[in-house]
């Protein structure tokens, strides 16, 4: 096997580990606590609705936009 086809040695970290949230495997799953947790905060703090019924994926790309949104993705 060459460097290179083992992840742990990727010259560039981290390039394996990052993935669309619609790729997950587990994206589909009903989002987790901490998801939820962090959501209701940034919801609040954005003055937008929340939603509890997202999926992993779907919360966690909601979660993007209000970062951005409420400049704590910054």
């Amino acid at each position: 096997m060459a460097a290179t086809d083992n992840p742990k040695r990727d010259p560039i970290p981290g390039s394996n580990t990052v993935k669309p949230p619609e790729d997950w495997v587990t994206a589909e799953e009903k989002m987790t606590g901490a998801q939820a947790s962090y959501l209701k905060t940034l919801c609040e703090e954005a003055g937008e609705e929340f939603d509890p019924n997202l999926t992993k994926a779907e919360a966690s790309r909601r979660i993007d936009q209000l970062k951005a949104n409420t400049g704590r993705g910054a």
